[in-house]
């Protein structure tokens, strides 16, 4: 069987990668969508029942207020003192004045109806009769016995129309709000009823609902007061298909089955009156509305697998195009390849196992290449072209690592060969006199001792060192070496030489002065004449060469105070540092070294910043012009603060600052994200890559809090949020934001709010 190429098997793979997550996305997305529906829905029922629920209530509470004004009325209660005939117009006409007031349009009042027990009257809308002889009679005087306080109660309307006008009831049931008279006696012998017909109350429930939900509301004994079916009202819940066991005490929602449909049922219970307000909804009509959801994510799946799998097909042909191309540079036909019976990597591989035989010959060949490599980076370091920095690391990569760990003194030493009268070779000869003296010293000084000696402008240079801090001991020993050198050199070649050093010294990155000061120390031959071995300590008073006695470490502490954005410190210091100039006694033109010097060093540090010039010099001009043409003290402190340092260190703070700020917008937006989970400082810390103590301080400094003080305010806003618009558990919230009990959360919610989270989800949902 022929095996398949590097695309076909990538092309697979691609279709496979891309094929499960559409079907995976695709299913999890109509799982979420159908259970977002039906949690959308159960919500917007939950809201549609609160709103039924305040226009309910508010109506009954007018009707309340409007009653407890009629019964409060001093006309009611000099009639309920009294029998009431038809000859007591004037008060009859009082008490009728009374009712209308309550009859209005907002507060559906179709009757209001007045008992007198004792004196044996009942007033309503169509007049004044007999209480005894009152068709329903015995009906309302068992009102009588309904609790004290404020009650609705369900009858028939019939009970309030009188003889003449029976059966012309517009609604076979009323709601009556009960009230025993009089108020402040201890015997009650009458009643007002406020009679509100259930059909006024339906038009709150028409056009709330949709085609496929059912609203209603039940009484604090289960019976329906208000059904879209009035046939219904004043049955009880029962005989809709839901059972009272299975309405709990405030509110919720719980499935069952009517009539062999499965229905959603939300329920809200009134705290005003007990009364309980439903929603039905189908759930079969719900997942209708899913399957359409679930009909367009298949389509758009299948949308999305046909893209998937034609971009995984261009995918793989583009990344195997740079394989494509390696094997038409190594002269690979993928038809050659199937008939060896293997794949695109094993023909690379065996090219590749075939380069590296050829790896022994290419070493050696960049092996005789080194050395010139070598020579050349040391002509560099000497003509200091090579910054201080870099010079370590290169020795090393040299190989001179013993001797950057060990060496503590060095020095230069400088040959020149000398062509004296009677000597047998010529200047013809130079060059390969040189070569034969490089050779001797790289035999006659041990490999530890020196750095490889180099021809530079006729000159063998070499640098020797030792682990010795001894100056003295150095000295005699470099002596004595030099003069061992000149001796063999002159015993086996029969030329003369002469050896110039240069001062000791410890760091490498003096390479350069050490250099110059041996071929300055080689110049004396012109006095002392030939064949000689002289110290630069000996010509030039002990002094490096261009020693300015610049004040370096002022220098290094004022860029560092620049950068750090310490304006104080920076200033201190440049006046430090020019104090230390101007101590000197130089001449005018030699104390402008030093000054340009200083200038010069802080473009410098301005350029590796990243500052541009135009930053801090907008105007067109020479910054070293300006400097030159100053004559005092004052003038130069002055003009290198405002014109410079000032400048630089604004820049620096103004970077630091919106660093601190970007800081500080991360730690929040990660406290956003994880305050219900164990964040700490030290997290943080690790994600945004920064030491802990330093964001503490970043971030006090720009909120005015600690990391922990806003979590925690972070946790109680949350905390708060939840009481006000859910109602979850105090436990759970106390969970979510990471307290080990409830118990924890609850104390620490009271010392900061001075009430228990129980006592503020109360205020806010009452206040």
């Amino acid at each position: 069987m022929r095996s398949l190429t590097f695309l076909s098997k990538m092309t697979i793979y691609g279709f496979l990668l891309s094929t499960l997550p559409v079907i995976f996305i695709g299913a999890f997305s109509y799982a979420t969508s159908s259970n977002e529906i039906q949690k959308n829905v159960n919500s917007g029922k939950m809201q549609l029942i609160m709103q039924i629920n305040s226009n309910v209530e508010q109506k009954l509470t007018t009707v309340n207020h409007t009653l407890n004004q009629v019964i409060n009325s001093t006309v009611l209660r000099k009639a309920m003192n009294q029998p009431l005939t038809v000859n007591e117009f004037v008060m009859y006409d009082d008490l009728r004045s009374e009712i209308r007031h309550m009859q209005s349009f907002d507060t559906k009042l179709e009757d209001v109806v007045l008992i007198n027990e004792r004196h044996n009257w009942m007033i309503k809308n169509s007049g004044l009769y007999s209480f005894e002889q009152y068709a329903y009679y015995e009906q309302l005087s068992g009102l009588m016995q309904v609790a004290e306080g404020t009650t609705w109660v369900l009858n028939p309307s019939k009970w309030f129309y009188s003889e003449e006008a029976a059966g012309s009831e517009a609604c076979a049931y009323s709601i009556s709000l009960v009230k025993k008279l009089p108020t402040n006696g201890l015997e009650k012998y009458g009643l007002a009823l406020a009679n509100i017909p259930t059909c006024s109350l339906q038009e709150l429930l028409d056009n709330k609902g949709d085609h496929f939900s059912n609203i209603m509301i039940l009484d604090d004994q289960n019976r329906i007061l208000l059904h879209q079916d009035h046939s219904l009202i004043g049955k009880p819940i029962a005989v809709s298909g839901i059972l009272p066991e299975q309405l709990g005490e405030s509110s919720g929602q719980f499935t069952t089955a009517v009539e062999q449909k499965n229905y959603s049922v939300t329920y809200y219970r009134s705290e005003l009156n007990g009364w309980t307000y439903l929603s039905t909804t189908s759930i079969a009509a719900m997942t209708k509305e899913s399957n359409k959801i679930g009909t367009y994510t298949l389509y758009v799946c299948l949308f999305m697998l046909l893209l998937s799998m034609l971009l995984a097909w261009i995918g793989s042909r583009r990344m195997y195009s740079p394989i494509q191309l390696l094997l038409n540079q190594i002269g690979e036909r993928p038809t050659d390849i199937r008939k060896r019976n293997t794949n695109e990597f094993q023909a690379i591989g065996e090219r590749v196992a075939h380069l590296f035989q050829s790896k022994t010959a290419l070493e050696k060949e960049v092996h005789q290449h080194l050395q010139q490599v070598r020579t050349f980076f040391f002509v560099k370091v000497f003509q200091g072209t090579v910054k201080p920095s870099e010079i370590s690391e290169r020795l090393e990569q040299f190989g001179y690592s013993q001797q950057l760990k060990a060496w503590r003194t060095m020095a230069a030493i400088t040959l020149q060969i000398d062509f004296p009268d009677h000597s047998r070779y010529s200047k013809n000869d130079l060059e390969l006199l040189l070569f034969a003296v490089h050779n001797m010293l790289e035999e006659l000084i041990p490999s530890d001792l020196r750095l490889a000696p180099i021809i530079m402008d006729q000159t063998i240079v070499t640098i020797i060192g030792s682990a010795e801090t001894d100056s003295k001991a150095f000295h005699n020993a470099k002596y004595a070496l030099t003069e061992h050198l000149q001796q063999q050199i002159t015993s086996y070649l029969n030329v003369q030489v002469s050896i110039g050093m240069s001062l000791p010294f410890s760091s490498f990155s003096s390479l350069a002065i050490a250099y110059r000061e041996g071929l300055e120390a080689l110049k004396h031959r012109i006095k002392l004449g030939e064949g000689i071995i002289i110290q630069y300590e000996n010509v030039n008073e002990g002094k490096h060469y261009l020693n300015l006695n610049y004040p370096a470490h002022l220098e290094n502490e004022l860029m560092d105070a620049i950068k750090l954005a310490d304006k104080d410190r920076a200033k201190e210091l440049l006046r430090t540092f020019l104090q230390a100039v101007f101590a000197i006694e130089l001449s005018p033109q030699e104390y402008q070294i030093p000054l340009a010097r200083l200038l010069n060093n802080l473009l410098i540090i301005m350029q590796e910043s990243g500052v541009s010039l135009t930053q801090i010099h907008p105007r067109k001009g020479s910054l070293l012009e300006e400097l030159l043409e100053l004559h005092t003290t004052a003038e130069i402190d002055d003009w290198f603060w405002t014109r410079v340092v000032y400048p630089l260190v604004k820049i620096f703070k103004d970077r630091q600052e919106a660093q601190y700020h970007n800081i500080s917008e991360k730690i929040i937006d990660l406290v956003q994200h994880q305050f219900d989970t164990d964040l700490t400082l030290e997290e943080c810390a690790s994600h945004l890559h920064y030491n802990a103590n330093y964001l503490s301080s970043v971030f006090r400094k720009e909120t005015g809090y600690s990391f922990s003080e806003y979590l925690t305010i972070y946790r109680f806003q949350m905390a708060k949020k939840w009481l006000e618009d859910s109602d979850m558990p105090i436990k759970d919230i106390a969970a979510k934001l990471c307290y080990n009990n409830s118990q924890n959360f609850i104390r620490s919610f009271r010392k900061q709010e001075g009430m228990t989270p129980g006592q503020y989800r109360y205020k806010k949902r009452t206040g």
